[in-house]
């Protein structure tokens, strides 16, 4: 055992930030992979107005986590001090206590009304998860910001394998019990590993965390005050652009609609999660050190041009054949799924290669330009979901509407944030305009395929196993390389 694990970080790179990338990207993949292998047994298993319950519950879930602590857990890797950084965490602990208890007589008060409203009263029996997810998800960030201030990035990847896997468990063996084993689930799949976190946490820092005192509360609570007064606000634009369509969906076309949005969204953002997440958590330590050290311009522009010649070779793979996908893994029942699954792409793809980058304007404290940015992309979703809903009464035109819109905000987002970095603006459509050869002739097997073969969908399979080989071969590894020195 012992001889492989060897053998396997042999095989990670030397680069520091390259490493901790593959190990978060790892732990991501194989805990996505799970999901991933069980959601044809759950499409089956559940029906779309179940997966719209899931999908009211988990916005309205996604809505309330971004004030579990207030944002001050985004300050934690950011003090020099062990002990600042242990007074920011308490804080945040406090914080959490707070919004639960807060959130907990909400629903015992409004439950009927906020059923009502989301025009989703299956979910009434299920509020009391609402509070339960949020504490349990509050706690998690935490530690999980604590581990990233130390680079503990292996920590993290085991917690959500472990996330996955318990999710996925939850909801295939308790389906008898109906869409709450699907709630229950959601819960477990975004607070497992909580205690290994915590267990890390006070094990190396005790002492920090036991001699911190109300005055070093206050200090923090005053020196980081822009995380709750304005981040507070950015995060909730940018959870409120993520998770107010469904809810919208939901009030206008049905729950059903929600739960098809639900699982395209789900099946399409997690492949994307995968290095995505891993980059944002291991690339927010490492500007913070940029940032102290005079270089973050030149790391943002590593990252982003890293991040456009990855993803568009395989945005362009799934625009093209998530469709057939959708058919053949989930059943002709969950066709609509696979359309809006493909209108997703250009949107998902922004986010992928902009989200990372704009992660430093908590470490330069212009939370006022993260700001305007959510409210963009908020009214875009806003937009997007009561024009296509409401005027085009169509579940596409909301997809491709919200798609068009947040694909511009995020390009103008690039190209602000290049801006303050002090890089050229047109370095923003330099990266993708010279990736677009390179990426349409990866993708020539597959435009092949469509146009001429069509020989069945184990032919497509092989054809699209190809083309991700070539592209992890000669794409992903030497980028990684030419960047070290930035990264």
């Amino acid at each position: 055992m012992k001889k492989l694990s060897t053998k396997l970080k042999r095989l990670l790179p030397n680069n520091r930030f390259a490493r901790s990338v593959s190990v978060l990207a790892g732990g991501t993949a194989a805990g996505q992979l799970i999901v991933i292998a069980a959601s044809p047994i759950l499409t089956r298993l559940y029906t779309p107005e179940d997966f719209g319950l899931l999908a009211v519950y988990a916005a309205i879930l996604g809505l309330l986590s971004v004030v579990a602590s207030l944002r001050y857990q985004l300050a934690i890797p950011l003090p020099e001090s062990d002990k600042e950084a242990a007074s920011i965490a308490v804080l945040s602990l406090l914080a959490v206590v707070v919004t639960t208890l807060f959130t907990a007589v909400v629903v015992w008060l409004f439950g009927a009304q906020i059923v009502k409203l989301v025009n989703a009263p299956g979910l009434a029996p299920y509020l009391w998860l609402v509070p339960t997810g949020l504490f349990l998800l509050g706690i998690y960030q935490i530690f999980q910001y604590w581990a990233i201030r130390t680079s503990e990035f292996s920590n993290i990847a085991r917690t959500r394998l472990t996330q996955s896997l318990g999710m996925v468990v939850t909801q295939i063996v308790g389906y008898s019990l109906g869409p709450i084993a699907l709630l229950l689930g959601r819960v477990v799949g975004q607070s497992a590993g909580i205690i290994g976190l915590a267990r890390s946490a006070f094990n190396k820092n005790s002492d920090d965390f036991r001699s911190t005192t109300v005055k070093d509360i206050k200090y923090g609570a005053s020196k980081y005050r822009n995380f709750p007064i304005i981040s507070t606000w950015t995060g909730l634009a940018s959870s409120a652009g993520l998770n107010l369509p469904p809810l919208f969906i939901a009030g206008f076309l049905g729950v059903s609609s929600a739960g098809l949005f639900s699982l395209a969204h789900r099946v399409l953002s997690q492949p994307m999660a995968v290095i995505g997440k891993a980059v944002s958590d291991a690339f927010y330590q490492k500007a913070a050190q940029a940032n102290r050290e005079g270089n973050l311009g030149d790391s943002v522009e590593s990252i982003y041009s890293i991040l456009v010649k990855l993803a568009l070779p395989p945005a362009i793979t799934i625009f093209i054949a998530i469709p057939d996908v959708f058919i053949f893994v989930f059943g002709a029942e969950w066709a609509l799924a696979g359309e809006l699954a493909r209108w997703m792409t250009p949107w998902l793809f922004f986010q992928f290669v902009v989200s990372p980058c704009t992660g430093i304007y908590p470490i330069i404290d212009r939370h006022d330009i993260a700001l305007r940015f959510q409210l963009s992309l908020l009214a875009s979703s806003v937009l997007g979901s009561i024009v296509g809903g409401l005027y085009f009464d169509s579940l596409i035109s909301v997809v491709i509407i919200i798609s068009i819109l947040s694909s511009f905000v995020y390009l103008w987002r690039a190209i602000t944030t290049f801006k303050v970095v002090g890089r050229p603006a047109s370095h923003a459509f330099l990266y993708i305009v010279k990736s677009i050869p390179l990426s349409i002739l990866i993708n020539i097997p597959l435009l092949v395929y469509y146009e001429f073969l069509e020989y069945g969908f184990l032919s497509f399979i092989f054809v699209v196993f190809v083309t991700v080989i070539f592209w992890l071969l000669f794409l992903v590894r030497p980028l990684w390389k030419s960047h070290e020195q930035y990264l």
